[in-house]
């Protein structure tokens, strides 16, 4: 009974190692922030949303009390109908932002392993990257695109071959499909599965910027016209319109200088990403087919489904293990056998720091390990490894005499 008790407790941390289950989105290695228990998924940089929000919110507050309600054309309910369109076009630009930045933007799921045939690679690589400071890039391997020649790179932290237009997000911490840049003011990747939304976010944006400046000015006119004044004058008895005149101006520049771009990436089928760093002009464009076909696949194409479950559950231990083991620099993670195997190494290891234990204590458990091994010959027991090692550290054979030299090193 003895024995087993010691196999029990020199195994502990194995048995007791089935923990509690977990979501996916509480062991994710990625830097993404999960929000209702893993239903929606942000960047690691969310509460720039706060300033995106507030920079659209605060201008329509003030055009609507200030600007569309100034009694000028004498009808009450004009005014009323500009500010309750105003409001509605808000509270969809913001609802397009919440889904451009609360949805998986298409993460591509990383492997425990590096693929068959890689590992090798992965540990030469690692090693090669620690011993020299700068290792050689990452293999790549060539697939068919439309009948053109593409190089797909193999990802060191995700231990995997990018699929084709998925790069890998420094921020972020993930792969991407179809990436096309980080957004700080969304505060998320854009890549495949919100890029739709991100278009018609900016767009949108840019129709809202061109409406408070257009009635800005209308009502910049109207004073001029019922005062006879000039404009000078017109933007001292209305200095909000002014304000927002000169903020709607530099705004609209820049979301729609952004809707001029991605309306021409669309027309080409490319993304910021590859026409930053590829540059397409005088290349073929393997993903390009015409300007009909390239709209068809960003607005009328189906929205692929998420290929990560972040609600499903997993054991928190081998996950926490991991994270755990990439926290500490190792290139490729461990599989829970290679986890166990670890663990009974570093067991080893601490066994052979116990030689201030005195020689009784030592003769002891070694005839209980004997009777261990001899029960379990009798019985056609199966050895545990930890309980060979146990009996090789002792210089025994499952039940044989121990060695000589056990006495000696006492």
């Amino acid at each position: 009974m003895y024995g087993s008790k010691m196999a029990s407790d020199s195994n502990r941390h194995i048995i007791d190692s089935h923990g509690p289950s977990m979501r996916v989105y509480q062991v994710w290695k990625g830097n993404n922030r999960f929000f209702l228990k893993g239903r929606l998924i942000f960047g690691p940089d969310v509460r720039s949303l706060y300033l995106t929000i507030f920079l659209i919110v605060t201008p329509v507050i003030l055009f609507s009390a200030f600007v569309s309600q100034t009694p000028i054309n004498g009808r009450h309910s004009l005014g009323n109908l500009i500010v309750i369109i105003c409001v509605v076009f808000t509270i969809y630009v913001i609802f397009l932002l919440f889904l451009t930045s609360a949805r998986d933007p298409g993460i591509i799921p990383r492997n425990q392993h590096p693929p068959e045939g890689e590992r090798d690679w992965g540990a030469a690589s690692h090693a090669d990257n620690r011993g020299a400071g700068a290792g050689a890039g990452p293999p790549t391997k060539d697939v068919m695109v439309n009948g053109s020649v593409v190089k797909v790179k193999y990802c060191q932290t995700c231990l995997l071959y990018r699929p084709p237009r998925c790069s890998h997000c420094s921020i972020c911490n993930n792969c991407v499909e179809r990436f096309d840049h980080h957004c700080p003011w969304v505060g998320q990747c854009i890549g495949k599965r919100n890029y739709r939304f991100f278009f018609m976010f900016v767009s949108s944006t840019t129709m809202l910027c061109l409406y408070v400046f257009g009635f800005c000015w209308v009502n910049i006119k109207k004073i001029m016209d019922v005062y006879h004044c000039n404009l000078w004058r017109a933007f001292i008895k209305s200095p909000v319109s002014g304000i927002l005149i000169l903020y709607t101006f530099i705004a609209a520049w820049f979301v729609g200088g952004l809707t001029v771009f991605h309306l021409y990436l669309i027309t080409t089928n490319q993304t910021t990403y590859e026409n930053f760093r590829y540059r397409y002009e005088g290349k073929v464009n393997p993903y390009n087919r015409g300007c009909v076909g390239n709209f068809v696949e960003v607005f009328l194409s189906r929205i692929p489904k998420s290929k990560n479950k972040f609600r499903e559950k997993v054991k928190g231990d081998s996950s926490s293990a991991f994270n755990s083991w990439r926290s500490l620099g190792h290139p490729n993670p461990m599989s829970p056998p290679e986890m166990n195997k670890t663990s009974i190494d570093m067991m080893e290891m601490e066994m052979g720091k116990r030689q201030a234990v005195g020689a009784e204590d030592f003769e002891d458990i070694r005839s209980q390990i004997e009777s261990v091994g001899m029960e379990a010959r009798h019985r056609n027991w199966e050895i545990t490894p930890d309980i060979q090692m146990l009996a090789s550290e002792f210089g025994m054979e499952y039940g044989s005499t121990p060695r000589q030299k056990i006495h000696g090193s006492l």
